[in-house]
């Protein structure tokens, strides 16, 4: 027997699911669209979509499932959740920074966080990162943690300096 996932987070679009789940897919690897569910004139009443039309896409990114719901504009994201890249390199960083921030809004990125253009909020930072603020009264801390706060795409060299109190000189 198949096992089940038991937690699946569902994101609610106007009507572009199928469109962000192909984006994301073309950006995650071990990535692709499992089934996509559509509409039929039961309950057009309540949710006002044409039959046909697509109500959800149930995707992988990178082996994690997701669906994607064409529920209408009652809902739009906000920061309050996002969700976090580990990279473990700068070209990591550097890749999803591009390419899910195409298109995005550009004020919304701060310290490794990025709102793409579908409005959803992701975090593109370093693996170990949290190693560095575990000890939030140390001196590297403190200096990571400014180094962090004037970054909008994290810069791990630079990161990695200013915990260990090397001057970059930048």
């Amino acid at each position: 027997m198949a096992t089940l996932n038991r937690l699946v987070p569902c994101l609610w679009f106007d009507s572009q699911a199928e469109e962000a789940a192909k984006f994301y897919v073309g950006i995650f690897p071990n990535s692709r669209i499992n089934a996509i569910t559509r509409y039929g004139n039961a309950g057009k009443e309540i949710h006002g979509r044409d039959a046909g039309s697509v109500m959800t896409v149930e995707f992988e990114l990178n082996g994690q499932p997701f669906t994607a719901l064409n529920g209408g504009p009652h809902f739009k994201f906000n920061e309050a959740v996002s969700f976090q890249i580990m990279c473990r390199t700068q070209d990591e960083i550097d890749r999803y920074w591009e390419e899910l921030g195409a298109g995005g809004d550009p004020a919304a990125q701060q310290c490794g966080w990025l709102k793409d253009r579908y409005g959803l909020s992701w975090q593109v930072v370093p693996e170990g990162m949290e190693e560095m603020f575990r000890d939030e009264k140390s001196p590297g801390a403190e200096r990571a943690m400014n180094a962090m706060l004037g970054m909008k795409k994290l810069d791990i060299a630079e990161l990695r300096e200013a915990f260990e109190g090397e001057t970059a000189g930048r």
